[in-house]
């Protein structure tokens, strides 16, 4: 059995001489481990009346030091806890840990109440004893199931089972005309105590069924029961039916709009996309066009290269200075017939004028 957590929680420093079996160093300050029992870990715990005690040893109770500073093998505390444990629960099962935990070596007995106690001075249970015992014997902190536990311990019930102390919440635990049914387990010493876990209860689980009794009955008839074996009457049935038709069309009108939610955020997102490679494709398209044909831009470069080139071509070329040159005489000047600058004449010497007119002609227009 592991050591309980306060002697973990000691100081772990090894000693430089000296080292434990298997080479390993011995701890200062911590008990040497218990081998735990494993039978609980691998098959349900068995019943009381399924285990064999051995009366021929008498049966002396440790004190709280003795358990503490740890027992034999052959001898563990036997520590007793009780209970209804209905609908069992995660806050059953840490105090059975707790009362497992108590000692170094611990053998933890467990006694569960029958059906009739349990009615007559608790109440009614939603799980039969039968169902009880086997979830309790399931839990692996359990090495042993009292069936029809008593209500209240008595001094022949503690020696028959060899209990050394008793494992319970400090909590008065008023019930059967007695303000605390553990008093006398107290007074004697033998009253070991654990904490409740706050948040859970059998009572916590059954108010939850009854505040949201709707759903739950919905739910069993959705899955196959009976309005009969759920004790429905026959307008709650048809309502219930009704109601999950109508969840039913809701899930439906949730989704559809879960999907157009969707549906929306992807067309957002490609229109942002979309805009970006707009924009980016604008940025490259004005780029190009003030490359080609802005101030500066190739299209200027080329109407220039363009324009050179055409004045060049339509230009006449000069001739070379060293060709030879002819001497031409400069041409005749000639006066037309019409001229005014001839100053007027009379008539009788116009009409001689006009039969006898000459023109000058140069030599070359002759040839």
């Amino acid at each position: 059995m592991e050591p309980p957590t306060s002697s973990r929680l000691n100081s772990r420093k090894r000693r430089k001489d000296g080292s434990g079996p298997n080479g390993a160093a011995e701890l200062d300050g911590i008990p040497p481990k218990m081998s735990r029992r494993s039978l609980g870990l691998r098959e349900p715990a068995p019943f009381s009346d399924e285990v064999e005690i051995d009366y021929s040893k008498p049966y002396i109770r440790v004190t709280y030091e003795e358990a503490m500073r740890g027992t034999p093998l052959d001898r563990p505390v036997r520590v007793y806890a009780d209970g209804i444990f209905d609908l069992f629960h995660s806050g059953h099962a840490r105090a059975l840990m707790q009362a497992k935990n108590l000692f170094p070596n611990t053998y933890l007995i467990v006694g569960v109440c029958s059906d009739e106690l349990t009615h007559n001075f608790k109440g009614f249970t939603v799980m039969n004893e039968n169902e009880r015992y086997d979830a309790v014997q399931h839990c692996r902190y359990v090495d042993e199931v009292v069936r029809n536990a008593p209500w209240t311990l008595t001094p022949e019930f503690l020696a028959e089972h060899r209990i050394d102390f008793v494992a319970h919440d400090d909590i008065p635990y008023s019930s059967a005309g007695s303000d605390d049914v553990y008093k006398h387990i107290k007074e004697a010493g033998m009253f070991a105590p654990t904490q409740r876990t706050e948040g859970i209860s059998t009572s916590d689980i059954i108010t939850r069924i009854v505040r949201d009794y709707d759903v739950y009955a919905r739910r069993n008839l959705q899955r196959g029961y009976t309005a009969k074996e759920l004790n429905v009457s026959f307008i709650n049935e048809k309502k219930y039916h009704l109601q999950e038709r109508v969840d039913k069309v809701k899930k439906r009108v949730k989704d559809v709009e879960e999907k157009s939610k969707e549906f929306v955020q992807k067309v957002e997102e490609k229109s942002i996309d979309l805009i970006q490679k707009w924009e980016e494709k604008s940025r490259e398209f004005i780029g190009n066009f003030l490359e080609m044909f802005g101030p500066e831009g190739a299209l200027k470069h080329m109407l220039k290269e363009g324009k050179g080139r055409m004045l060049q071509a339509i230009s006449p070329k000069q001739s070379p200075s060293s060709s030879p040159t002819h001497d031409r005489s400069p041409s005749p000047s000639f006066r037309w017939p019409f001229s005014t600058k001839t100053p007027p004449s009379s008539p009788a010497n116009r009409s001689r004028n006009e039969s006898a007119v000459t023109y000058d002609i140069s030599e070359d227009e002759e040839d």
